[in-house]
């Protein structure tokens, strides 16, 4: 009789630790966390993080425990798409708040979508993201058929250029851009004096400004990242020329002024993630930010927060659907690209049948003797 009551007190214990074991929820970040996109991806982490920190005690409620898992893809590819697998053999994790980069997007949401792993992205802009009709991907900011000509409307509009040098960095989010910029540019009459790629590792712009002084554009596109971007503006000042550089997103990092240095000067760059003086409602956050990382949030913290509470909410959504049960990963995949999102800083979210958000903004920022200011805004509507 002991051995037999011994025998159900094992049992019961274990099946006590199973149950508790399937309240576990996680949620997993994939950004870059090492490199020269940290910065960013850092922003999207914490961003992510703090949201996570905010509804803990939602999901406590409802019988869950909730956690974050981040993953370093290092702006790369393949160790992004690693670390997409780790993630699908994680039952535990139910979504993914990524990636930075669009050229990691795309194979890591693949390798997720036969789990049903649901990814909203704070930062990827390259049109194929959601164009390859994927369940579970989906967008909280534009694209760069919508980015790319904004850009090239502000060169022409803005900055009366006529004659431009357009440059990409050979990645998926830096052609894409580009490519868009310049066909607008083409549209509104202006003559592209030059366009060509240059490897995102690079780092010495030498024979690039010698043609640049011999084209004397007035203007220069350069689809890339703030880790070459700077760089490149430093090496171009450095020779004396003052020409205005536009660009995307991808320079959105207060790393930008500091690798530019004195050439941190005539740059414009259309960013999808928020500057905080144009979010009134992030002020709250920032400041919690602050506390909680000690360091200010950016516009992609305020992405990947509202990233993260799109997810977050989708979970709940589909628990109360689940009647009152941990929902499964394709039921959550559903709720979100389903899903009327609020109380987020950016404003409401609703997704298209491709996974794009309904209503984005694009806001234009200038860069002007190290400083950031906000040049405009510009809605994006999809219908």
């Amino acid at each position: 009789m002991k051995k037999t009551a011994l025998s159900l007190a094992v049992l019961s214990a274990l099946a006590l630790g199973s149950a508790q074991a399937a309240t576990v929820v996680k949620i997993a970040t994939i950004t870059p966390l090492s490199g020269s996109n940290s910065n960013l991806g850092l922003n999207i982490k914490n961003g992510a993080q703090l949201a996570v920190n905010e509804m803990k005690a939602d999901f406590a409620k409802a019988g869950m425990t909730l956690s974050l898992v981040a993953y370093d893809d290092q702006a790369d590819p393949a160790t992004g798409t690693a670390a997409a697998r780790r993630i699908a053999a994680d039952k535990t994790i139910l979504g993914v708040v990524g990636t930075l980069n669009s050229g990691v997007a795309i194979p890591a949401s693949a390798a997720l979508a036969p789990s049903h792993v649901v990814m909203v992205s704070p930062a990827n802009t390259n049109e194929k993201v959601t164009d390859r009709g994927l369940k579970n991907m989906n967008r909280l900011c534009a694209r760069d058929d919508a980015q790319g000509p904004a850009g090239g409307d502000f060169v022409i509009d803005n900055l009366k250029a006529k004659k431009v040098y357009v440059l990409n960095d050979k990645t998926p989010y830096g052609q894409g851009l580009s490519e868009q910029a310049e066909k607008e540019m083409k549209a509104k009459g202006a003559t592209i004096v030059q366009s060509e790629g240059v490897a995102a590792e690079e780092r010495d712009f030498t024979a690039i400004i010698t043609k640049i002084q011999t084209l004397k554009p007035d203007a220069i596109y350069f689809g890339g990242l703030y880790g070459q971007v700077g760089p490149f503006a430093k090496q171009l000042r450095d020779k004396g020329i003052n020409t205005p550089i536009v660009g995307g997103d991808g320079y959105d990092s207060d790393d930008l002024v500091k690798l530019a240095g004195t050439g941190a000067s005539n740059i414009y760059f259309t960013t999808v993630a928020p500057p905080l003086d144009a979010v009134p409602a992030a002020k709250a956050a920032a400041t919690s930010f602050q506390k909680t990382f000690g360091n200010d949030m950016q516009g992609f913290g305020v992405m990947g927060y509202d990233s993260a509470k799109v997810l977050l909410q989708g979970i709940l959504s589909a628990y109360k659907l689940n009647g009152n049960k941990v929902p499964t990963r394709t039921q959550v995949e559903t709720a979100v690209r389903s899903g009327s999102f609020k109380n987020l800083l950016t404003g409401d979210v609703t997704f298209d049948k491709n996974g794009d958000r309904k209503t984005a903004k694009m806001y234009v920022i200038a860069v002007k003797d190290g400083a950031r200011s906000t040049a405009g805004t510009v809605n994006v509507i999809r219908k």
